[in-house]
């Protein structure tokens, strides 16, 4: 597991993408491609007010990522100090290995430079002591970022499931 986390608290967020908008402006991306995608579905009413689940899906940083160990260029690197994993956008030929392994489909093709590209977390503001773009983003605090704790692994799994559950993802 990396050293850093985005969790997002799903009572807090009002669905507004303000995420995925600063982070589209951030890594100056074309509007089809989302690094930090916002997953909601509406739920079944449980009272009279109807809900919406939501998860943030962002790159895990795997401690064993797939991603890294098929790239036939080593591209994707995952760097030892952090566990923050990144594509070293100079030596990928854009074969998608990468996509294609991911259990997440975190990696994405960005048809104008026919290379991947993935969420690193913003490391160029992480390098300047700043938060991720898109947790700078949140009007409502629900994205937090930080280090992992014993809970991780629960709120890994919890995202996995809701991600699953959801239409979007795929």
């Amino acid at each position: 597991m990396g050293k850093y986390l985005i969790n997002l608290d799903p009572k807090r967020c009002i669905n507004c993408k303000a995420c995925e908008v600063q982070c589209q402006i951030h890594h100056q991306l074309p509007e089809e491609i989302r690094l930090g995608l916002l997953l909601s579905e509406k739920m079944p009413p449980t009272s009279e007010k109807p809900r919406v689940i939501s998860a943030f899906m962002a790159c895990f940083h795997c401690e064993h990522p797939w991603c890294v160990s098929v790239c036939p260029t080593q591209a994707m690197v995952r760097r030892a100090e952090d566990g923050l994993v990144y594509v070293d956008q100079a030596l990928c030929v854009g074969c998608k290995a990468c996509i294609l392994v991911c259990p997440w489909q975190v990696p994405r093709w960005n048809q104008t430079t026919g290379k991947v590209m993935k969420c690193d977390y913003c490391r160029d503001r992480l390098a300047d002591g700043l938060k991720p773009a898109c947790v700078t983003a949140c009007t409502t605090h629900a994205l937090s970022f930080g280090r992992p704790d014993q809970d991780s692994r629960k709120i890994r799994q919890g995202y996995a499931k809701a991600i699953c559950a959801s239409k979007e993802w795929i």
